[in-house]
């Protein structure tokens, strides 16, 4: 069978079959999927982290030390990901996906991009300024929150295949991550309101968060905050 007939035939296959669906107790795992028409569905809070501005990181910059900006992100934010309770589903080049469950399951997540934001301005820029007294290169950054319900679906061939994430939160999630790093956590109005108020109100009592109208996104209402949640 030629590559045009295999292709027909799986794309009539995917069409055709009847999904399998499911209720997910967990956050699901590659293994927890088989790769026909099979998928869970869960409420999950998605989270991305994304390095700002990677492109002019990469075309004005030596390949050694982009590569070290992109690693030291990504170490951070995977490990405050993991300290939260998220479950790291997803790399893409500077940016990665937290996926989190459960009923502080928007608490957690705002509060590790809050985290996320410390690590950047309290360890990685002064630990990069030591490091390279000259560089004019300083890390922005930008965090994604959205929650709803997804379904996660297996796609790919053998070997060379990763869970699909579909539904509003992924994709509101990695829209917000490529706003403005002015204010580098960008949260929906769904986080924001069944969130606790100890990541609302900041220590100074104020409120940390600033509203905004998302004018790319029907208008929606999603906030956006400068604060940050120090690491002990």
């Amino acid at each position: 069978m030629g590559l045009k007939a295999d292709l027909e035939a799986d794309v009539k296959k995917i069409y055709s079959d009847q999904w399998s669906r499911r209720d997910g107790r967990k956050v699901p795992e590659d293994v927890d999927l088989k790769s026909g028409n099979d998928a869970v569905d869960i409420e999950v809070t998605i989270l991305y982290a994304d390095l700002d501005e990677s492109t002019k990181l990469v075309d004005n910059y030596k390949d050694w030390f982009a590569a070290k900006n992109y690693k030291t992100f990504l170490q951070c934010a995977t490990k405050i990901i993991r300290s939260e309770g998220g479950h790291i589903r997803s790399f893409d080049g500077d940016r990665v996906m937290g996926v989190f469950f459960g009923n502080t399951k928007n608490t957690d997540a705002v509060r590790c991009g809050l985290k996320i934001n410390w690590a950047v301005k309290n360890i990685i820029q002064p630990k990069l300024k030591k490091q390279y007294e000259n560089t004019k290169y300083v890390m922005r950054h930008v965090v994604g929150i959205d929650t709803s319900k997804v379904m996660v679906a297996k796609a790919g061939i053998r070997n060379s295949n990763d869970l699909v994430w579909i539904g509003r939160s992924p994709n509101h999630a990695a829209k917000l991550s490529a706003l403005s790093p002015d204010t580098p956590t960008w949260i929906t109005d769904k986080v924001y309101d069944t969130m606790l108020d100890k990541t609302k109100i900041g220590s100074d009592g104020k409120n940390m968060w600033q509203k905004r109208q998302w004018t790319a996104q029907n208008n929606r209402i999603v906030y956006c905050s400068t604060y940050w949640w120090a690491l002990a």
